[in-house]
């Protein structure tokens, strides 16, 4: 699964890194070490653009960076708290589940992220970790998301929400949890993203073994379990055993 991940870069640099534009306005959220549900997360979209009367230029597609709210609310929901129950999708039934099969056909995503946490019980305790790439470079966890409208607020604007999509774990990180997100590589960017196609069975499957077998994992504080804390003292390794107190961590930090 995946319930907690850190995403610091600055909508420029994902808008770089992911050849897109910064199209986030003053909706963008800062660094934050310790993502949690229902929090407002950056996402990359590939879309046809409209022109000032609505329609669109099916000749050309516009990649950009925009934000939405981590927990997918299907549009037929009646209230949005049911997105706190969708923060992950398995590749596995995503295509059947009517909560996705609609946004896995026409609304697809990449949710960018400098990595993701998970735990793995250690004698008596919970022990987290870190899983990042190691050059530094985001991780393209795969995604959908949906647009819902409050039937009790008409005139407001749509809530754009986001799931992330998991799948088997495979390689190093099977020691630490039988599932993991699932992970695109950079040829798989076009393909997932390319509005379309309905089709995408083809990378639903496990990532490349060479994409998860480049992973650093590294022990974590578990000042990282209390959503509260933030900061870049939750992504420093420790020694398994030595857990330093929580000192320095921004509690302000979103």
């Amino acid at each position: 699964m995946c319930g907690r991940y850190a995403s610091t870069k600055d909508p420029g640099k994902l808008a770089a890194e992911f050849a897109a534009l910064d199209a986030t306005g003053g909706a963008a959220p800062g660094a934050d070490f310790n993502v949690a549900p229902t929090k407002n997360v950056f996402s990359v979209v590939q879309r046809h653009p409209r022109d000032d009367a609505g329609d669109r230029d099916l000749e050309r597609t516009e990649r950009t960076v925009r934000v939405m709210r981590w927990g997918l609310v299907p549009m037929w929901a009646k209230e949005k708290s049911i997105g706190s129950r969708m923060i992950n999708a398995k590749s596995e039934t995503v295509t059947t589940k009517p909560a996705f099969r609609s946004s896995i056909k026409r609304y697809r995503c990449l949710l960018p992220a400098d990595g993701w946490y998970e735990w793995k019980r250690e004698g008596g305790r919970k022990q987290p970790f870190f899983m990042t790439s190691p050059d530094g470079s985001s991780l393209a966890m795969a995604g959908i998301y949906a647009s819902w409208r409050d039937p009790q607020a008409e005139d407001a604007p749509p809530l754009v929400t986001c799931s992330v999509l998991t799948t088997s774990a495979i390689g190093q990180l099977t020691d630490l949890h039988d599932r993991m997100p699932l992970l695109l590589p950079v040829t798989a960017w076009e393909q997932w993203l390319d509005p379309d196609l309905p089709d995408v069975t083809d990378l639903l499957g496990p990532p490349p073994r060479e994409l998860v077998d480049g992973l650093e994992i590294r022990p974590v504080s578990t000042a990282v379990n209390s959503v509260r804390n933030n900061g870049a003292k939750l992504l420093e390794r420790v020694s398994l055993g030595e857990q330093p107190q929580a000192v320095g961590l921004d509690p302000d930090v979103k």
